[in-house]
């Protein structure tokens, strides 16, 4: 059987085990659809872009939490003080399977810090930026005159969105801008791959890191514990990954959890990949000067500099990560790049796609710590 069949027929067994589990009728209806609205009513509470306010650090903070993170963890806490913002890593939010050393922690904490400096002359701050050899990073505040630019704007519309997109290539210009946002920093290299034979060839570097993942227990299990089936599941922990934010089916979390062994499988999830890597304008890859985590918060930042600058232009991104994530294949993909001995940090898909719902974020009560923590 082509895995495309066999992924329809196991839809097709997911929608009828959502049938029988009486989920569509009924008053199990009504609460379904409360379940819909609530998740919608609060996804459109969170993605605000930076809006003037009475406690500009906290707004900030507000920004920061809509970075993009490795499996929607939100690995991060902030510390506030009269006139600066620590971003401290939540070790308690770590992916140790995906990510053993926390660079995508860091990368993490990278996005979030880039997301406040855009925000900040939004509000009518001006943000210096400090990040220490470890890893730590502090913004300090000032104020300033209020100057919403286009990056500013699009942190509310950005989106890692797991769909196809249009694989017609963007103009000069688009490209061009796009470069000049993401590769702004010395300490980080920016690489395009728009022609189709190298889109290819690094489309089969992810798609053999799927695979190796895909067949790693832990991993599978790892990615699991942080997929939200449910609008209210995904309600209650407001993290992890929702899976109407993947395009996948939303069912309630004892039918996801059970029925998630057979819908996800190697064979569907390469199908799956293999269409958006395809359905794709070109790659950006990243990669910092050393492999540290004062380097890792530096490519994170040029990552959201990226992912805002394709936000403003209508672009879509999505990471596909997987040859930076599986040991053996980053030598590969940084041979191939002609590297050397850096290592590559991030890989991002781009191009013209449709929106999908938005992700949650925690309350800002649950990741705001007192300076001296």
């Amino acid at each position: 059987m082509r895995p495309r069949a066999r992924r329809g027929i196991l839809r097709s067994t997911l929608r009828g085990a959502v049938a029988v589990a009486g989920v569509g009728g009924g008053g199990a209806w009504y609460l379904r659809s409360r379940d819909a609205e609530a998740y919608e009513r609060l996804a459109a509470g969170t993605w605000r872009g930076p809006e003037p306010t009475s406690q500009p650090l906290v707004e900030l903070v507000r920004c920061a939490t809509l970075a993009p993170n490795s499996h929607n963890t939100q690995p991060w806490r902030f510390g506030i003080g009269q006139d600066a913002i620590r971003i401290l890593p939540d070790i308690a939010r770590r992916t140790p399977v995906v990510d053993p050393d926390d660079h995508h922690l860091f990368c993490s904490l990278g996005c979030a810090v880039e997301t406040m400096a855009q925000a900040a002359p939004a509000i009518g701050l001006v943000a210096e930026i400090e990040v220490a050899d470890g890893g730590d990073v502090t913004l300090r505040a000032a104020p300033g005159p209020r100057a919403p630019t286009d990056m500013s704007d699009a942190i509310a519309r950005r989106r890692s969105t797991r769909a196809p997109f249009d694989p017609a290539p963007l103009s000069t210009a688009e490209l061009a801008a796009l470069e000049q946002a993401g590769g702004s920093d010395e300490r980080v290299g920016l690489i395009m791959v728009t022609d189709a034979p190298r889109r290819a060839s690094l489309s089969e570097l992810v798609l053999a890191g799927n695979s190796v993942q895909l067949r790693d227990r832990a991993f599978v299990a790892e990615l699991k514990a942080w997929i939200r089936f449910s609008h209210a599941q995904a309600v209650a922990m407001r993290d992890g990954l929702f899976a109407g934010a993947s395009g996948n089916p939303v069912v309630p979390a004892f039918i996801g959890q059970r029925l998630f062994d057979a819908v996800f499988t190697v064979a569907a999830e390469t199908d799956r990949m293999a269409q958006l890597l395809a359905g794709s304008s070109g790659f950006a890859v990243f990669v910092a000067e050393e492999a540290n985590a004062a380097h890792w918060v530096a490519a994170g930042r040029a990552a959201q500099r990226f992912c805002l600058k394709a936000t403003a232009l209508g672009i879509r991104t999505s990471w596909v990560n997987q040859p930076v994530e599986v040991p053996v294949l980053r030598p590969v993909l940084a041979s191939w790049l002609g590297l050397g001995d850096r290592r590559p940090d991030l890989v991002l898909r781009f191009g013209r796609g449709r929106a999908l719902p938005a992700s949650l974020r925690r309350d800002l009560a649950d990741v705001i710590v007192e300076m001296d923590q």
